[in-house]
């Protein structure tokens, strides 16, 4: 039987005439790693919000470990982790003193628990600087430090990736994967970073103005995403015209920036691009790839991107 560490029912949010969050439903199995995608304005932070009980729904339920989050708010609480927007802590403090201040509130904390997590986001050579002199990339890696001292069973992070650089954002991601396989932890992880998501998500839900659109686990999606050849061509348009003309061919689509993607026939790509030469149109480029989670984000909510 599934276990799920979360699981909403309907949950609703409205503020006066808007409504912020719409009937979602919410399924987080336990050990898994949930992206939670969607743009500015979906209704993500909002959705996280009232799983933390920093808002109250509208209407609708919250199952936190399997229990109405209401029956015993300080016990579900206290296992789990969070960080959601940027943090905030004393800025006339340092890392370690603000860490200190956090434990002191939550109560007993395993031995060495703030250096270890200070050392897992890469901080601990930091600890004497005042958090008021942190870049934004070191103030949101404190903030997971924060969220994961006390090794919570539920880990929710809400963009945790802000302001880290390709490196940072790299040992966030592999710390998050290995802290849900070495130790079974949760994680709802809400990002605008699409690419990320794809490289460390077990399932994704993608929300728009409001509404749950889909809940989908990523093996499932690789299997629905079609391959394709992709042909970059000096007129797309032109192109699309000749396979259709010359070859009957419809199975495709056009994109910007002089990009086509076929869908099928792949053993006939050295012939189109021979057509294409021969009526005048330049190829600068040939690759057989597959749809990536942008290209099903950008078809489930009808276009556009997630930025």
């Amino acid at each position: 039987m599934v276990e799920y560490i979360i699981e909403t029912q309907d949950l609703t949010k409205v503020y006066g005439n808007q409504i912020s969050v719409d009937r979602v439903n919410i399924k987080v199995e336990k050990g898994t790693i949930y992206g939670l995608l969607g743009r500015n304005g979906a209704g993500k932070t909002t959705t996280i919000r009232m799983l933390l009980s920093l808002a109250r729904a509208t209407e609708g339920a919250i199952l936190l470990f399997g229990e109405d989050y209401r029956k015993n708010p300080k016990q579900t609480y206290r296992r789990i982790g969070s960080i959601i927007e940027t943090p905030g802590f004393y800025e006339n403090l340092t890392g370690e003193e603000n860490l200190r201040i956090m434990e002191k509130l939550r109560g007993t904390q395993k031995r060495g628990a703030i250096m270890e997590a200070l050392e897992t986001v890469g901080l601990h050579k930091e600890k004497e600087k005042v958090f008021a002199n942190y870049s934004l990339g070191m103030k949101q890696r404190l903030g997971i430090a924060a969220a994961v001292m006390h090794e919570p069973e539920l880990l929710i992070l809400d963009e945790p990736i802000n302001g880290l650089d390709p490196v940072g954002i790299s040992e966030i991601r592999n710390y998050l994967e290995n802290l849900c396989k070495e130790k079974g932890t949760t994680i709802l992880i809400s990002s605008h970073i699409l690419s990320e998501v794809e490289q460390i998500a077990d399932t994704i839900g993608v929300m728009h103005e409001g509404k749950l659109l889909e809940e989908i686990s990523m093996a499932e999606l690789h299997k629905r995403n079609r391959r394709y050849v992709e042909f970059q061509v000096s007129n797309e348009n032109k192109a699309a015209l000749l396979l259709e003309e010359k070859h009957g061919f419809h199975d495709y689509s056009v994109h910007d920036n002089g990009h086509l993607r076929l869908y099928s026939d792949f053993e006939l790509r050295s012939n189109f691009n021979r057509l294409f030469i021969e009526n005048g149109i330049e190829v600068s480029k040939i690759n057989l790839s597959e749809e990536k989670l942008e290209d099903y984000f950008s078809k489930l909510i009808g276009g556009g991107t997630i930025g």
